[in-house]
């Protein structure tokens, strides 16, 4: 797609409104319906040669739609799953093999580190993990890095392109896991990247009605031992849930602009209270992940956390908040603050992953202060 003129390259908001859209019609609308359909009528004589749709496990119009737009945007060819773990663990068990070596991050999706300590391991894949923020080792050896970066939950960042190129003199493939950054935060493919994975259910359709997860690749090899993967196993997703995402992704860029606003105000409103502790955000100019983040994101994320000491008090200041809903996931159009070990992740008693969504600014910085006055610790002075 070029911008008017066809000159220029269009801007993000451009690119997602018209992103996997077919050639405008008469009478036609300008994002077909979904495709509900099972199998597909076949020509009698031809077969399958005849169409593109056959069955549709491997086969659906409504899909290629959305595949083509996340392509779009992430510069490669999408692949979609039925979820974010679809699409990840899919990968994994698609290329890796018994004594094979593989990185995987540290401080990354807890479900990640589960999957491989029950599956991988049992199969005899050699796992390593190591922290976002490096140091990394050797690579030689190795079969797969995979990145998540920015980090799910405390948000660290890795410099893409220097590890790429590591891992391209080593021999091994490099994944990024995009979920935290979105396409329009970063283009790992860009940076050097073999592969991007990401779960869609969370900012990139942002409205906390679907699942949704896809692999990206500018290497045909890779995508078609990928796209086999998919079709012998069967984790696709929905025609409706594809048509969901599609029609999602046209505000994007609007959505990821206010959350990313609303995550400048809360983190630098918490910055200054005494009673939060352990805040990480990567556009702070004083967080650890800032040189890198500023030099690497295109936006910051919508994401950010802090620790408030214990599980009671986390769970006061939900009480207290008229605007900030208790649940998991994040990237959605309500701001959201998650206790992760409740879910078993490895963090403290009172570690916080809030997510900033898309309310006016001044409200929420309004009621996050309210509730957080609400739960104050005792002042212990004279």
């Amino acid at each position: 797609m070029t911008g008017p003129g066809g000159s220029v390259p269009p801007g993000d908001g451009t690119r997602c409104v018209h992103a996997g859209l077919p050639e405008p019609g008469p009478g036609q609308p300008f994002l077909p319906g979904p495709v509900f359909a099972a199998p597909y009528h076949l020509d009698p004589v031809a077969g399958p040669a005849a169409a593109p749709d056959q069955y549709g496990r491997p086969d659906n119009p409504t899909r290629r739609r959305l595949e083509q737009a996340i392509g779009e945007l992430e510069g490669g060819t999408c692949l979609a799953f039925a979820s974010g773990q679809a699409a990840i663990t899919g990968m994994l068990l698609s290329l890796l093999r018994p004594g094979d070596r593989v990185l995987l991050p540290a401080d990354g999706y807890f479900a990640v580190r589960a999957f491989a300590a029950d599956t991988l391991r049992e199969l005899g894949v050699d796992v390593g993990l190591v922290p976002t923020a490096g140091p990394y080792p050797d690579l030689a050896g190795v079969r797969l890095v995979l990145l998540e970066t920015p980090a799910n939950p405390g948000l660290d960042v890795c410099d893409v392109p220097e590890l790429a190129a590591r891992a391209r003199a080593a021999g091994a493939l490099l994944a990024v896991d995009n979920t935290a950054a979105t396409p329009l935060g970063q283009r790992p493919l860009d940076l050097g990247a073999d592969l991007v994975v990401a779960s869609g259910t969370k900012a990139l359709t942002g409205h906390s009605d679907l699942l949704l997860g896809y692999l990206a690749s500018r290497d045909e090899a890779l995508i078609g031992r990928l796209r086999g993967w998919r079709t012998v196993t069967g984790a696709v997703p929905g025609a409706f849930d594809a048509w969901l995402a599609h029609r999602s992704l046209g505000t994007l860029d609007l959505r990821l602009a206010r959350q990313s606003a609303n995550a400048a105000a809360v983190a630098t409103m918490l910055a200054t209270r005494p009673d939060v502790a352990g805040l990480r955000w990567p556009g702070l100019p004083d967080d650890p992940a800032y040189p890198v983040a500023s030099a690497q994101l295109r936006r910051m994320p919508g994401l950010l956390c802090f620790d408030l000491g214990t599980a009671e008090r986390v769970a006061a200041f939900l009480q207290a908040s008229r605007l900030v809903f208790a649940a998991t996931s994040f990237g959605g159009l309500h701001s959201t603050a998650d206790r992760r070990a409740q879910w078993g992740d490895d963090t403290s008693p009172g570690f916080v992953r809030f997510s900033c969504g898309v309310e006016d600014t001044a409200d929420l910085l309004a009621d996050v202060s309210a509730a957080l006055d609400a739960v104050a610790p005792p002042d212990d002075g004279p």
